[in-house]
């Protein structure tokens, strides 16, 4: 699958099979975040695996985050906040968009989470003060089964075209003819 067909087909997945990721899709993932671009070269990340059934429930307090207890993989993406303090943020997201893609482009399903407690997932994995929760990450293989709710939403909320959300040189200018 190319970059662009990876991008069209990335969808947010909130149910998953049982089925484990292997080890080595899950590396590849991995490593398409560990190689993207971040200010300066800073690579201000830490990843945390997390399979732990009883970890991932403790990672699941967030209000749209109740389905994490049946991912089979989540990915807590942190931002070392004292090695980049202006972009540690945009860096990690960076990265964490990139192993979306790769997963997408291995057949599995993936939905960003960022409805959590910080002090609860610290506190779950671990994670020192330095370090800040940027987002968290599901993956797995997607549950096979009829999803109305998906359907009807993308009927109402369509795609906007690249016209509404883009100018030329200055806001609201249209493409030169």
């Amino acid at each position: 699958m190319d970059v662009f067909e990876a991008i069209r087909e990335r969808k947010s997945v909130r149910s998953y099979d049982d089925k484990s990721v292997p080890t080595d899709v899950l590396e590849k993932i991995l490593e398409a975040g560990r190689t993207a671009p971040s200010a300066s070269n800073v690579q201000p990340w830490h990843f945390i695996i997390v399979t732990d059934l009883q970890k991932r429930t403790a990672l699941s307090t967030g209000k749209y985050a109740k389905f994490l207890k049946s991912t089979p993989v989540v990915i807590a993406g942190l931002g070392d906040r004292e090695a980049s303090p202006k972009w540690h943020v945009v860096d990690v997201t960076i990265a964490m968009e990139n192993m979306v893609l790769a997963a997408t482009a291995e057949g599995l399903g993936t939905c960003w989470i960022g409805s959590f407690h910080e002090s609860e997932v610290k506190a779950a994995l671990s994670i020192p003060d330095k370090w800040e929760v940027v987002a968290m990450l599901a993956l797995g293989y997607e549950k096979e089964k009829m999803d109305i709710s998906r359907a009807i939403l993308k009927r109402l909320h369509k795609r906007k075209t690249l016209s509404e959300i883009t100018s030329y040189e200055s806001f609201g200018k249209t493409k030169p003819t």
